[in-house]
């Protein structure tokens, strides 16, 4: 270790002391390079009295970068072979006076708190009470987009995230109208937050090193939230319209309107228009328009 920071010869040691190894099935690449660790710490601009919950924890060098910020953090991790080697990481880190290992239970300094459960089922109400919560964490490549659109559409408690993933999934969650990158998933995420990107990670601070590149993207939520059922509209439309988008929209959305290109107009959108071409204001505009549709529509069927 550096500082209580893991390096490549100390992940080594724990693994094939505890006879495993990573799992590809997991997406588990460990970073072993503590310079990075403390960059994705700093970034994130957390300090004392911050609450942080980390996904995919591993064996616990930024879980050990994100304590010494003086944070409180929870530390999750799904696979239990890596629990009592995290366990360890972050017990070594903890000063004398601190107590013994069994005293202090899963945690390090009364900082860190470990938690072995699966992200994707997580109880969030129960886990992160109260508000103000930062997410940061080297997330699953598998589950990187996935996980950060269920946080912002389900988990209000996390205010900002600070998430490590393959390069190509973090352009596309911060990724502006009219780019390549642009599409459904990043306005899904316009909806919530404002989104960029914060840094490249290289693969050689991985062990094992992935054939793909990383890079980090920093989300703050906006407040107030926009209304529920607008937002639910708005990835309704997106999913449907970026299913074809290379096609005009007037095509795409003829399956959401009975007259695509009225509802278009209605909207303020040219109806040859794609849909990589429209901001999130636009997206809001004909979602009002669909949900009024539907209302307008409901109340002629109560009336027959």
């Amino acid at each position: 270790m550096t500082g209580g920071l893991l390096t490549l010869p100390a992940v080594k040691e724990l693994l094939d002391r505890a006879g495993t190894a990573p799992r590809r099935s997991l997406g588990q690449h460990f970073v072993v390079d503590p310079n990075t660790v403390r960059r994705i710490a700093r970034l994130s601009g957390i300090g004392p009295g911050d609450r942080v919950v980390e996904i995919g924890a591993g064996l616990g060098s930024l879980t050990i970068a994100l304590a010494c910020s003086g944070a409180q953090v929870v530390a999750v991790e799904t696979d239990g072979r890596l629990v009592p080697l995290l366990r360890e990481t972050v017990d070594a880190c903890a000063p004398p006076e601190s107590g013994t290992r069994s005293e202090r239970g899963n945690d390090t300094n009364g900082r860190v708190r470990i938690v072995h459960a699966d992200a994707r089922h997580l109880d969030w109400n129960a886990l992160l009470p109260g508000t103000g919560w930062h997410l940061v964490a080297n997330l699953p490549y598998n589950i990187a987009t996935s996980l950060v659109l269920a946080v912002l559409d389900e988990v209000p408690a996390v205010a900002a995230l600070l998430v490590m993933c393959q390069r190509e999934a973090a352009e596309r969650l911060a990724a502006a109208p009219g780019s390549g990158a642009f599409g459904a998933v990043s306005v899904r995420v316009a909806a919530h937050a404002d989104a960029e990107l914060a840094g490249a990670v290289p693969s050689t601070v991985f062990f094992p090193r992935p054939e793909v590149e990383s890079a980090l993207v920093r989300i703050t939520r906006r407040t107030p939230a926009m209304d529920c059922a607008l937002r639910a509209e708005v990835g309704r439309l997106v999913t449907v319209a970026f299913a074809r988008r290379r096609q005009m929209l007037r095509r795409t959305l003829r399956t959401v309107f009975d007259n695509a290109d009225a509802a278009l107009v209605s909207a303020g959108v040219d109806p040859t228009e794609r849909p990589e071409r429209l901001g999130l204001a636009d997206w809001v505009r004909l979602a009002s328009v669909s949900l009024g549709a539907a209302v307008s529509a409901s109340g002629s069927q109560h009336r027959t």
